[in-house]
Order: C-alpha cells, then structure tokens, then sequence
C-alpha cells in the first residue's frame, strides 16, 4: 500500500514539474523581452537560482539541522546530473541543434570549472569546507553577480549571432507584465513544491526496495533536486530560448558551489569525505567535455548529448 502511495506521489511531482517548467520558462523569457535582457543573463541568473533552490534549501537545512556532510554529495551529484543528464537529455531530445552563447564558452564554463577544481582542492587538503573558506567562496559569488550585471547592462543590444536573440512568439508580448510576473512566480512555487515531493517519493521508493543511503544521495536525492534544472533546460530548449537552457544548467553548477556550499559553511564547517574525490573529480570531467563538445562546433547536438549521457551511465555502474 505505501508503494502504491509513493508512485502516486511520484507522478504528482512530475506533474508539478512539467507544467512549473512550462510557465516558469514562458514567464521569466516575456519578462527578459520586455526589457531586453539577453536571454543568456535571464538563464545564468533568475532561472539558475530558481530551479537551484531545492539544493539550497536540502543543503542549508541540513547544515541547520548539523548535518552538513549532506551537502557536498548534494552538491557534487547535482553538479554531475546538470551536465551529463540535464544537457544530455536537453540535446538529445530537441530535434535542433542546441546553440551555445560566445561568452558562455568563453567565460562561463571555464569559470565553471575552475570552482569545482577549486572547491575539490579544498576538500582535498583539509577534508572540510572550513569558515574562512565559505566567506572567500561568498566573495567570489558577489564578484560573480557583479559581473553579470556588468553583462546585462551591455547586453541589451548584442547580436543574435551570439545565441542572444529577441524570443519569439507573439503570444508572450500579448501578456502583461503583471501576468508574466504571476507565470514566472506560480512555474517557481511548482517547480520547488513539485521538487521535494518527488524527492521524497523517489527516496522512500529507493528505501523500500532496499537501496543503500550513499546510492541514494548521489543519485536519487541529486536527480530529484536537479529535476526543476531538467524540465525548465528541455522546454526551453524546445520553445526556442536555447541561451536559458544552457545558462540554467552552468549557472546552477556555479550557484550550487558559490552559494549553497558557501552559505553551508558559513553555518557550520562542511566536511569533505574521501570518497567524494572521486565525484569531484567527475564533475570536473562533465564540465571539460561540456566545454570541448561546446568549443567544438559552438553547439550541442543529438551525438553530444547522447555522449554526455553514455557517461553518465558509466558513473552511474561505478557507484552500483
């Protein structure tokens, strides 16, 4: 009987998902149009942060709660998910190639992939996130922020050979901003309830099979507070707002290293097992392949994306 519940439950969070995905991504983008907002800020930015925010409140909860260990398989499994599964998926399903924004190659993945290096480093040499440490990752997450102001305010005139172009549909522009607003709000509250009740379900799904904890952090946990970056990335990449989809998966990964691990030790010093080196050394690898499939051909295509996720499920057979 409580299996039953659990799957019913499963497919309500799904639900909650789709249709938050649908008018998060349809609210966020009118409101990028109307204030011409590169599409490629909107997504590094207000989407990332939003459909980050089931890894911020599991993490900081639980660094509250004096648990904080909980954060870094979090972290680094979401980190994982968001690029060999979210992009892999997003590539794979979108009949069209999904174009990559000059300056996301340039500057957005590099740095990207400097902080994961830099957050293993610290795991690595001192087997916590100390303190001090936290506030310098906080510091780079205020420069950070600064710089994509700087990047919207010049902006608003870049052209759409960059991937930053004006979004279309006519329908968007029929609806006022108090109604983009109520979209971009209500798709939010989806996403994030949609969020924790799947990840509950999945869990207590994985816990009745008999599935270990370690498994489950890392791959259930980690796919279910990646799940809103998944269906935000897939439909905006199918409704043609390609920058929102490529800048929600890196300015999540950015977003969950700067802030969630950064805020977490703030509260409490994040201690760093030796098994995650591994993971981390993972994620830094995804976000490598990321960056050459990108450099490459300034795109994903469907190869690409099925690449990414072969290697997921070669992560996937290690942790079994």
């Amino acid at each position: 009987m409580e299996m039953v519940l659990q799957i019913f439950l499963l497919a309500a969070g799904f639900t909650m998902l789709i249709k938050g995905a649908d008018f998060f991504v349809d609210g966020s983008s009118g409101i990028a149009s109307r204030f011409g907002i590169p599409q490629l800020v909107v997504g590094l930015t207000i989407v990332a942060m939003g459909t980050s925010a089931p890894e911020a409140a599991v993490s900081i909860s639980a660094a509250l709660k004096g648990n904080a260990g909980i954060t870094i398989g979090n972290v680094a499994g979401s980190n994982i998910l968001n690029i060999l599964i979210i992009l892999g998926f997003t590539a794979f399903l979108t009949k069209k190639i999904v174009p990559v924004a000059a300056s996301t190659i340039k500057y957005e993945m590099p740095f990207m992939i400097a902080i994961i290096f830099i957050l293993l480093w610290m795991g690595y040499t001192g087997n916590e996130i100390a303190r001090l440490e936290g506030a310098g990752l906080w510091v780079v997450f205020l420069l950070y922020l600064f710089y994509l102001l700087k990047m919207a305010q010049k902006g608003a005139g870049r052209n759409p050979e960059d991937g930053e172009g004006e979004i279309s549909g006519g329908d968007k522009k029929e609806k006022s901003m108090a109604m983009l607003c109520l979209f971009t709000a209500a798709g939010l509250a989806l996403i994030v309830i949609g969020s924790s009740v799947t990840v509950d379900a999945a869990t207590a799904i994985a816990r009745i099979i008999g599935l270990s904890e370690r498994f489950i952090g890392l791959t259930i946990v980690a796919l279910g507070t990646s799940l809103p970056e998944l269906f935000t990335s897939v439909s905006a990449a199918r409704k043609g707002s390609a920058d929102i989809a490529i800048g929600n998966i890196v300015g999540s990964n950015i977003f969950n290293i700067l802030f969630v691990v950064g805020t977490s030790a703030l509260i409490t010093p994040v201690v760093f097992e030796s098994k995650f080196i591994v993971d981390f050394i993972v994620a830094v690898a995804a976000g490598v392949l990321l960056w050459i499939f990108s450099f490459r051909g300034k795109s994903l295509n469907r190869v690409e994306g099925g690449l990414l996720l072969l290697g997921y499920l070669g992560y996937f057979i290690y942790l079994l």
